[in-house]
Order: C-alpha cells, then sequence, then structure tokens
C-alpha cells in the first residue's frame, strides 16, 4: 500500500505556464522585425528558429549544461538566419537580445497553477520545482511567473549538473524534501522526461498531457493523466 502523499514535485515549462506558445511568440515578433529591416520571408525565418529551439531542447544532455544559453540563442538564430538567406553575426546577436526580451512579456501562469500550489501548502505537502531549464534564465522566469516563494526546493538542471529523467536528479529531489519516494509525486508535460523516469522509482506520476499524446507502447501508464493543471489536486493520492 502506498503511504500518505507527502510531496509533490513538478516541472516547470508547459506544466505551470504555456511555454510552448510563450517562446513562439518572441521568436515570431523578432522574425517579423528582421523581415522588415531586411526584406526576408518572416515565416520562413520562424519556421527555421522554431527546428533550432526544439531540436536543441530534445537533444538536451547533461554534457550541454555548461554552455552559456545567450550564446546558443545567438548560434541559434545564426543558423536560421542563414536559412532565410542572411549571413549576420551581428544581427544574430541582436535576435537573441530581442527574443528575451519579447520573451519576458509573453511569460503567463496557467490558470489554477498558483491556486494549486497554495492549496497543496496548506495541506502540508512539501513541494518541489524540477526542471531541465537553465539558471541564467529559469530563476529569473520564476520570479516573474510569481513562483519564488512556492517552493521548498528549487532543482534548474545547470545548477546540479543533471537532467530529468537521471533518477539521481528524482532521488535528489526527494531527499532534499525528506520524503520516500512512495510518498512523493511528480507533476509533468512530458512523458519520457517527466514521468517514465518518476515512475521507475515508484512516485506516483501525473501526466499533464497538453499537446494530446499518447502513451509510448508499451510504456508504464502514468497515475493519473489530466489536460490542465487546475485538475492535478483531484488525481493526487489521498
Amino acid at each position: 500500500m502506498r503511504p500518505p502523499l507527502a510531496a509533490v514535485l513538478f516541472d516547470l515549462d508547459d506544466t505551470l505556464h504555456d511555454d510552448t506558445a510563450t517562446y513562439r511568440r518572441a521568436a515570431e515578433r523578432v522574425a517579423h522585425d528582421v523581415a522588415a529591416e531586411r526584406g526576408i520571408d518572416a515565416a520562413v525565418l520562424l519556421a527555421a528558429y522554431v527546428a533550432q529551439a526544439e531540436s536543441f531542447w530534445q537533444n538536451l544532455t547533461a554534457q550541454n549544461l555548461s554552455t552559456p544559453l545567450v550564446g546558443v540563442r545567438a548560434a541559434m538564430w545564426r543558423a536560421a538566419l542563414d536559412v532565410a538567406g542572411v549571413d549576420d553575426a551581428t544581427l544574430a546577436e541582436r535576435c537573441g537580445v530581442a527574443y528575451n526580451r519579447y520573451r519576458k512579456e509573453h511569460l503567463q501562469i496557467w490558470p489554477g497553477a498558483l491556486e494549486l500550489l497554495a492549496s497543496l501548502r496548506a495541506r502540508g505537502l512539501r513541494l518541489a520545482l524540477v526542471t531541465n531549464g537553465f539558471a541564467e534564465t529559469h530563476r529569473e522566469k520564476i520570479v516573474l511567473l510569481q513562483l519564488e516563494d512556492a517552493f521548498d526546493e528549487v532543482f534548474i538542471a545547470d545548477e546540479v549538473g543533471m537532467l530529468k529523467p537521471d533518477p539521481r536528479l528524482f532521488t535528489l529531489a526527494c531527499e532534499r524534501l525528506g520524503v520516500a519516494f512512495a510518498a512523493a509525486a511528480m507533476v509533468g508535460d512530458r512523458y519520457e522526461r517527466d514521468i517514465r523516469g518518476a515512475h521507475e522509482l515508484g512516485l506516483f506520476t501525473v501526466w499533464l498531457n497538453v499537446r494530446d499524446e499518447t502513451v509510448p507502447p508499451g510504456a508504464p501508464q502514468p497515475g493519473a493523466i489530466v489536460g490542465a493543471i487546475g485538475e492535478v489536486e483531484r488525481v493526487l493520492p489521498a
């Protein structure tokens, strides 16, 4: 029998806020700025940047964590500009700066997220944020989303030198919170990074399936699947 729930771990991007919409809106604004300046096709530049960004995050490894994100962003814009027929390193750097500024303007917490966290804290549960992001941007993002006081512990990939689904990261989080795996839950939007790794250690898992995906063939079922952050509390173990 599973012991009473004592702690809940949360992913950040696309779990507590709509990161996909945020970064795409920011990239679209940059693409339109460049199109107006250089007379290129904004849609081509946007698509090229999105491809670069998705490839970077999908293929992120622990070895990449020591690379400053500001340089990575400039490199992604440089590659996207090349696709659009523009070879300009200085422009790529400007794109990275503008992108970061626009991104901050579009950050918005999911409706119900702050209320959920407050309710769980009121129940006496310990809370942790476990993200594969970089402290370079995520520390500020946490503040802008008004999450700085919501968690007992925060684990950012480059600060701890580990990425989900590394079981050592989930282990570290539970140790810092002082709870057993079976008394903890993990909430996240990515099956492979958030759900599978936590499930293998024995945490109760809640998959926030915002992209209407399916569980990979032969993979274990999450403890619960929800479509919105506001549905999480009702599916957590008592």
